[in-house]
């Protein structure tokens, strides 16, 4: 029952757009039929035919294994601070427990690193082309979106480097979509993140991810072009763009480059850590306190606390993109927790409430995964304006005029991601864990 509702989730999360879209009159049907397509057969691939499971379980354990190598440079620097819980050291020293800075921070820097010595080999351009040709070919869009889409399937905002020459002429309907398509997809470094918080948990999150950053490049397709129609003429509309990349002059700079990028990165989450969770701790003491004087007049008990006041509005959608109704609130308080406090709190409490045995339907957790899964939340939606604005600053205004409506795009392609995967959940497939 849960599988069809999450079916027809993903009808509903397009009806939902199509209601907040700025042309309800221009509707891209190809985009919409390809689209919903794409990402369907992409998933009975994964989760269903058994060619496609080893495909996913191949992906997954090497991730894990990349992850693992990660943690030699970490446990060279910070001794027993590096130690996951559980684990001991080469002298027979236990664990003190986890700490975000010291075990899963520093695995960016190394992802990084290994991907910028994958774009200098020319592995990640080549994959980077393929999806594009895919996309532009398919649905009919622009070469330029596609191939930004594309570049965020592996990497952040930095993806729109790859079409620096077309950005100034680019539609609203198209800085929409690779507004949308950033905000909605995770880059690898960060992925790596995740994994390391729930991968003992979880011992198939790797795949997961991966997976769900795939579906939700497709899914931010589909949502924006709704959302935002194209009404004028994209300058690359049907031709296969090739990337633009600046070559380093050899392996070594790039992975130094790498390291330096992803230090920058690192820095950029703590600081967005630190601001936010202090101010919505604020908010929250503020938000209990009357809260609680209104219970008490009332007679009801409600959750006041931000998260819990988002949790009541993503509470339908938590149930539209079928997850068990007894799980609902605590998954739609998650969802609602990534809009404001970014997706890394959200994947922990998260990893918390694995621990806890909180969840009570296994379905519940694989959802929440794919949902979660996306830099959809407000500090995110700067960061993508500005970093793009920086690019083009001419185009200021049309990025600042598009970018909410691509954050509600980037949430809606992310649950839509998230209903695509909850269609084919099994109580004996792979999603739940080898």
């Amino acid at each position: 029952m849960y599988n069809f509702i999450s079916f027809i989730g993903i009808f509903i999360l397009m009806a939902i757009a199509w209601m907040l879209s700025a042309n309800r009159k221009v509707i891209n049907w190809r985009v919409i039929i390809w689209g919903t397509a794409l990402q369907l057969i992409f998933a009975l691939f994964i989760f269903v035919v058994p060619a496609g499971s080893k495909v996913f379980l191949f992906v997954n354990d090497a991730v894990v294994k990349i992850l693992e190598s990660a943690t030699a440079g970490t446990k060279f620097l910070f001794g027993r601070l590096a130690l996951p819980p559980g684990a001991k050291g080469e002298a027979g020293e236990e664990s003190l427990g986890f700490f975000l800075a010291f075990q899963a921070l520093p695995t960016i820097i190394f992802f990084a690193s290994i991907m910028a010595a994958l774009y200098y080999i020319g592995v990640m351009p080549r994959l980077i082309k393929a999806f594009s040709k895919v996309f532009t070919r398919l649905m009919k869009i622009s070469g330029a979106e596609s191939l930004s889409v594309s570049s965020n399937i592996f990497v952040g905002v930095e993806a729109n480097m790859t079409v620096l020459p077309y950005l100034n002429t680019m539609t609203r309907s198209e800085l929409c979509t690779i507004l949308a398509a950033g905000m909605s997809t995770t880059a690898s470094n960060v992925l790596a993140l995740y994994v390391f918080m729930l991968q003992g948990r979880f011992p198939t999150i790797a795949g997961h991810l991966v997976s769900a950053s795939i579906l939700s490049a497709v899914a931010a397709i589909v949502i924006s072009k709704i959302i935002m129609p194209e009404t004028e003429k994209p300058e690359t509309i049907g031709i296969n763009v090739e990337p633009h990349y600046e070559k380093e002059s050899s392996i070594m700079e790039a992975i130094i480059k790498g390291a330096n990028e992803g230090v920058k990165m690192v820095v950029g989450i703590v600081a967005l850590l630190l601001a936010f969770l202090g101010i919505v701790a604020l908010v929250d003491y503020i938000l209990t306190g009357t809260g609680t004087a209104i219970n008490n007049l009332i007679g009801i008990q409600m959750d006041w606390s931000l998260k819990g006041l988002l949790g009541y509005l993503f509470y339908p959608f938590a149930l539209i993109i079928g997850v068990p109704p007894s799980d609902a609130f605590e998954i739609a308080k998650l969802i609602g927790e990534r809009a404001v406090l970014t997706e890394i709190k959200a994947y922990q409490d998260l990893s918390v409430l694995l621990s806890s045995n909180t969840l009570k339907d296994p379905r519940s957790a694989v959802l929440a995964a794919y949902a979660l899964c996306g830099f959809a939340h407000v500090a995110s939606m700067a960061i993508f304006i500005g970093g793009t604005a920086a690019l083009i600053p001419k185009r200021t205004k049309d990025l600042s005029a598009v970018g909410f409506r691509a954050l509600i795009a980037a949430t809606l392609a992310t649950l839509m991601t998230a209903a695509v995967a909850g269609t084919f959940f099994t109580n004996g497939s792979i999603l739940l864990g080898k």
